[in-house]
């Protein structure tokens, strides 16, 4: 499974047997430059550009529950660990589509670390973004992309332009549930002296959330 194939449903024990991937990410300006022209010295090529406009469900108790919509799907993968480098592992949990049932709900808010009621057996989208907006603990983000996919050495990469509330910050990422590759592939696209920051915390910088 890439993390360009077509979104789709996906159920909590579907999503556990998904071996997760580690991944080394970074933020900044100028990093595109950077990946272009190491790219290039490494002879790989681009082989999909997406563009994908998502909600982020930002906790200000937690940044190991990375919980987004994109696609009409709520999509959440709980943080498991880290390899010894520092990559971080987020497992898959599940991608439910609207109306979403309340179990599902209650758990993504148990993994966010808030106490939510949920009085409905089920939630459209919109009723879904009213608990997240009446939550003092809870932030929906917009987040647009434009991510261009290759691979180094097996390793799955991308550069990306990201629109966060309309703030523009480039990306690129390496992941690969080979975690011992991942060292080799950020050093060949000359990102490995920046720092390892995943969305939830990139996000959290650009609108000043603690």
């Amino acid at each position: 499974m890439s993390v360009f194939d077509k979104n789709t449903a996906t159920s909590t024990s579907e999503a556990e047997e998904i071996t997760p991937r580690a991944e080394f990410r970074v933020f900044g300006q100028g990093i595109i430059d950077i990946v272009r022209l190491a790219m290039w010295k490494a002879q790989a090529k681009l082989f999909k550009i997406r563009q994908s406009e998502e909600i982020y469900i930002l906790s200000s108790q937690t940044n190991d529950a990375n919980v987004k919509i994109r696609d009409g799907l709520l999509d959440i993968k709980i943080k498991v660990g880290e390899t010894d480098e520092g990559y971080e592992i987020f497992q898959p949990r599940g991608k439910f589509s609207f109306p979403a049932n309340k179990e599902d709900l209650l758990t993504i808010f148990e993994n966010l670390l808030v106490q939510i009621s949920a009085e409905q057996s089920t939630y459209t989208l919109e009723e879904f973004l009213t608990l997240v907006d009446e939550s003092r603990e809870l932030t929906a983000v917009s987040v647009e992309k434009e991510r261009y996919g290759f691979s180094v050495d097996g390793v799955i990469c991308e550069y990306a332009e990201v629109l966060f509330n309309g703030a523009l910050v480039e990306t690129a990422c390496a992941e690969s549930t080979d975690y011992t590759a991942i060292e080799n592939v950020i050093n060949t696209l000359e990102i490995a002296e920046f720092e390892n920051t995943n969305y939830l915390k990139a996000a959290k910088q650009v609108i000043g959330m603690s």
